[in-house]
């Protein structure tokens, strides 16, 4: 799937909107949680949305323990996350089956798998989501094992969330530097060969790299110019106006390459005057749902890219990085329903 294609799902996306309308005129449903607007005004439920629901998710699963429990009333408020896409972040222990599961389970529903690739040797510089692939020879089998899952399907793949602004910001060591960019590059130069295959290449986010000018040589250096375009604010909390300002700038550094944003926990903004506000910040809540209606020409969809629940480290009381947390799901639920 190209790029194009993708923005083309816009006009597929309208149909359920209207169909949503009519009903709703006709009076079902209209005060259930997943037919409420998007905390930040965005109205796009989740039937708008081309995108893949994954009915096995944590989420999905907590509704049903809530239910089993007699906690009606929070597993109603939770079918916010678990009746809306949100991507796949495969394993590495089971890459294959990981993605081969959202792919399949995408095509027999007629919607659209996002994945996110993130096994990048040294991730994370030994923080909180540490780890990766041992070395390059291990990154190559990991990545060659997510392509072969792909394969012919449809999906959209956002590329190893931070892996760029790490080399930018310094944080990774030099010494990793040429071998990072290499393998990024060999990364989007694989995914984008996919006959159906939209890939964005991780660029951080406003807050972090706060001059783009910044990016665009590391971004070509890692193969932006065989990508479909670029991600922004995966896992974090920035506006969605902020971050739109923000890949208006980059894009046009880039030569007027689309983006993506992720929306799934900025629908109260960042936790301003802390260092450590991008990890598990009280107070906030679910962004604008998933969709290819986003008003922009240069932004091609807003995405469920970190899945809201899961942990972004062991801070403020949460698990460790991508471990469900219940209660925090609950608290971004809550933020958006008000």
């Amino acid at each position: 799937m190209s790029g194009r294609r993708l923005r083309a799902l816009t006009a597929l996306a309208a149909l359920p909107v209207l169909a949503a309308a009519l009903s709703c005129s006709a009076g079902s449903g209209a005060d259930t949680p997943s037919a409420r607007a998007g905390s930040d005004g965005a109205g796009v439920g989740p039937g708008a949305s081309p995108f893949w629901v994954d009915p096995a998710s944590p989420a999905a699963r907590q509704v049903q323990a809530w239910e089993a429990a007699g906690r009606e009333e929070d597993a109603d408020l939770l079918r916010l996350i678990s009746e809306r896409p949100t991507a796949v972040w495969p394993t590495a222990d089971d890459t294959a089956e990981d993605v081969r599961r959202a792919v399949e389970s995408a095509e027999a529903t007629d919607t659209t798998a996002v994945l996110v690739a993130y096994n990048i040797p040294h991730r994370d510089c030994g923080q909180y989501s540490r780890g990766g692939a041992a070395d390059a020879t291990a990154y190559r089998a990991y990545l060659a094992e997510f392509v072969r899952a792909v394969g012919d399907h449809e999906a959209v793949v956002v590329l190893e969330p931070d892996a760029v602004p790490h080399l930018v910001d310094g944080c990774t060591p030099a010494v990793h530097h040429d071998e990072r960019y290499t393998l990024l590059a060999e990364a989007v130069e694989r995914l984008a060969a996919l006959p159906r295959t939209t890939v964005y290449l991780d660029a951080g986010n406003p807050s972090w790299i706060t001059d783009p000018r910044r990016l665009v040589r590391p971004l070509e250096r890692s193969g932006i110019a065989a990508a479909d375009g670029f991600a922004l604010n995966v896992s974090n909390f920035q506006t969605d106006a902020d971050v739109t300002a923000y890949g208006r700038r980059l894009s046009a550094a880039l030569g007027g390459k689309h983006f993506v944003i992720d929306s799934s926990r900025n629908g109260n903004g960042p936790l301003d005057g802390r260092a450590d506000a991008w990890c598990n910040p009280p107070g906030r809540a679910l962004g604008t749902p998933p969709t290819t209606e986003t008003g922009e020409p240069l932004l091609d969809a807003y995405l469920w890219i970190k899945r809201p629940g899961e942990s972004d480290g062991e801070c403020r009381g949460g698990p460790p990085a991508g471990r469900w947390w219940a209660e925090y799901a609950l608290g971004l639920a809550r933020g958006a329903a008000r």
